[in-house]
């Protein structure tokens, strides 16, 4: 890649899994009543065909990893699970009573937070919990993020038997310096075991989550880890950039200097690297920054043009509403968003109050509603059109003329109908969907907001 467009392109960007994007949300005039009602008209509108997804974040992790920028909670105390075990049931009760009919569930992620810090018998007590009055959508896909550390055999098997049929292991390096300047120490052999555990147990989606401009990290650093991991061959890969917000509160990324990391150039220069390893065992780059084989779902969605991306990342199908039970977990109406309390105390006291723990959200304008059209489709299939009133906006013309220095720049095409991003410009995918950014454009925002592009 030229040197000289990522010195031209990479500045702070959002990463757009949702439009608008969380800084951006109107939060002086939402309501929580305002909020149901979305939810109460896109459950509605798609229960019956495609049913819903949850999302449950579990935020207990043992020790600090400094690389990672989740809501957490770090505690050795494990009597914490059952209570916040019930306070996540009584959350889903509260949203059970906004629908008339019976929901069913199509996704189901468990993140975090570590889930395997829960025990496998909590984590059946949990899943079982939810599905006291609800169904299973045909093709429903349950998935949850594994600590390869202490992630047992029993954890695999206890989820498996509620459904789960899918795990991602959390990797990131494995060189044995940048995994002590993240705190994140995990051998191969703890991956490789896993990973084998849930593929003998019956797991038909093993993924692996790995990081490229982590501190310390060199290119032989990040070719060692491709190469272990295509001797095990996950079904799915996410390979991210790191992200690097220490200015966000709550977050471990202290424990190294700005110094200690990859430059912008060896950062891109570790990715391409990454990438043309991946591609030569039969990796499809998927979306941005996620790599499948062609037997996995995402591959089979992209194909078939169904990828979808939310707050969970790149997902293989698409359901207008979305459910995040716990902690600061963010639910989607499609029309609307709203966001949870971080705080584990406050979360159950308001819950055990029967209110739903939401503490700011946004509902989405017919403007943002078309924008977030555009910024869906650009992020997951590169390209975008405007034919029809339901895709056009007045500021197109200003957005289009935004555009024309990246289309000199070869990064993306445009003609009278759309825009489709070149092989060129899929790097700089975040760079287009901020020209389509009406609340971005017109905020001028601070630079701290947001990571680096890229």
């Amino acid at each position: 890649m030229c040197t000289n467009l990522i010195q031209k392109y990479n500045i702070p960007g959002p990463r757009y899994t949702s439009y608008p994007t969380v800084p951006y949300w109107d939060i002086n005039t939402f309501s929580l009543k305002e909020w149901a009602a979305s939810l109460q008209r896109s459950f509605i509108e798609s229960n019956d065909a495609e049913g819903i997804s949850l999302y449950i974040h579990l935020p207990f992790c043992e020790s600090m990893c400094t690389f990672c920028g989740c809501n957490k909670r770090i505690t050795k105390r494990h009597n914490v699970e059952i209570p916040y075990i019930n306070s996540v049931l009584k959350e889903w009760q509260l949203y059970l009573e906004l629908f008339e009919t019976r929901p069913k569930i199509k996704e189901l992620h468990l993140g975090g937070g570590t889930p395997t810090f829960f025990s496998p018998e909590n984590l059946q007590y949990l899943i079982n919990g939810i599905f006291l009055g609800v169904e299973k959508a045909k093709d429903y896909e349950f998935s949850f993020e594994g600590h390869p550390n202490n992630t047992t055999r029993e954890h695999l098997q206890a989820l498996y038997d509620v459904g789960f049929r899918r795990v991602s292991y959390g990797v990131q390096d494995y060189d044995e310096t940048v995994q002590k300047a993240i705190r994140r120490i995990q051998p191969f052999e703890n991956v490789k075991e896993v990973t084998e555990i849930a593929r003998e147990i019956g797991y038909t989606s093993v993924g692996h989550d790995i990081i490229f401009g982590l501190p310390f990290q060199t290119e032989e650093a990040v070719v060692d880890t491709i190469l272990k991991t295509k001797e095990l061959l996950p079904d799915r890969l996410a390979f991210y950039s790191y992200a690097h917000v220490p200015w966000q509160k709550g977050n471990g990324q202290r424990g190294f200097k700005e110094s200690n990391l990859p430059t912008a150039k060896q950062k891109r220069r570790q990715y391409e690297i990454g990438k043309k390893l991946l591609s030569e065992v039969g990796y499809v780059e998927i979306g941005m920054d996620h790599f499948a084989l062609k037997n996995d779902s995402l591959y089979q969605s992209m194909q078939n043009q169904a990828l979808h991306r939310n707050f969970m990342g790149y997902t293989a199908s698409k359901t207008h509403a979305m459910i995040g039970l716990g902690v600061s977990s963010i639910s989607d109406s499609w029309y609307g968003f709203a966001q949870n309390v971080k705080g584990v105390a406050e979360y159950q006291h308001l819950v055990n109050e029967g209110i739903i723990p939401v503490y700011r959200g946004h509902i989405l304008s017919i403007e943002d509603q078309i924008i977030r059209k555009h910024i869906l489709s650009l992020m997951c299939h590169f390209y975008t059109k405007w034919q029809g009133d339901d895709l056009y906006f007045k500021e197109l013309p200003e957005v289009l003329q935004n555009l024309e220095e990246l289309q000199v720049d070869g990064l993306l095409h445009i003609d009278d109908n759309g825009i489709q991003i070149t092989e060129k410009g899929r790097p700089f995918v975040r760079n287009i969907c901020m020209a389509f950014d009406l609340r971005l454009q017109r905020s001028k925002p601070e630079t701290t907001l947001f990571s680096m592009t890229i």
